[in-house]
């Protein structure tokens, strides 16, 4: 039996309501997400502290990172991933020796650099904090896991192509990272006066270093 005009209006009309409820229980869930602190705030901190630039610089490493795991997704490929154990350790490990390593390497410059080498550290390229950023976010399997087990949650079977709303979605999720990340970013330029301060900036390294090599053996010792 065909369906009536009416009937197919209304069926839009209630896809377009469960989008929109959709779409606001998404953002309440992104924010979240973002707003607990992880290893791309701690690498977008701590390189605001050295200038807006380099934080910057690192949130748009950490954002194209999101980008790359978004296309994963929109491909269907995020969920192959995660359908396969060996690859999402090897993912973790990876990522769990690149924030250990990150974190080794703050800790153990604050022991060998000198006072000069002090004023040195406060400059970091662009370059670097963008690199750091999109390591640290490439090799978050909790960001497959996000794009492949928490974003289809959002998505409304309809008239609209799934890949197009995994799209939609991820592009969203990616914008309001900027905000979150704006925030953190003049928050680290406000410390960065005080970071001026060889006895500050090495104490902050030493606890950043610490984050980030705690972060790092979670990874590695979760199963």
């Amino acid at each position: 039996m065909p369906v009536r005009v009416e009937d197919a209006d209304q069926m839009k009309a209630w896809e377009r309501d469960d989008m929109d409820s959709n779409w606001v229980a998404f953002i309440g869930v992104v924010m979240v997400a973002y707003i607990i602190p992880g290893p791309d705030f701690a690498i977008i901190l701590r390189s605001a502290t050295k200038g807006a630039r380099a934080g910057f610089a690192a949130a748009g490493g950490a954002q194209l990172g999101l980008c790359v795991h978004m296309g994963l997704a929109a491909l269907g490929l995020a969920a192959v991933l995660t359908r396969n154990p060996g690859v999402l350790d090897a993912i973790r490990l990876a990522g769990g020796i690149y924030l250990l390593y990150l974190g080794g390497r703050l800790i153990v410059a604050t022991l060998r650099r000198s006072r000069a080498e002090d004023t040195r550290s406060d400059q970091v390229s662009a370059r670097s904090a963008f690199v750091q950023g999109l390591m640290t976010n490439l090799t978050n399997p909790k960001a497959i896991l996000f794009f492949a087990a928490v974003l289809p949650q959002f998505v409304v079977v309809g008239d609209t192509a799934i890949p197009l709303q995994v799209t939609a979605l991820g592009v969203l999720d990616v914008a309001l990272g900027f905000v979150v990340w704006a925030a953190v970013i003049a928050i680290g330029t406000r410390l960065s006066t005080a970071m001026r301060r060889p006895r500050v900036r090495k104490w902050w390294d030493r606890s950043t270093g610490t984050v980030l090599g705690g972060l790092g053996l979670i990874a590695l010792t979760r199963g």
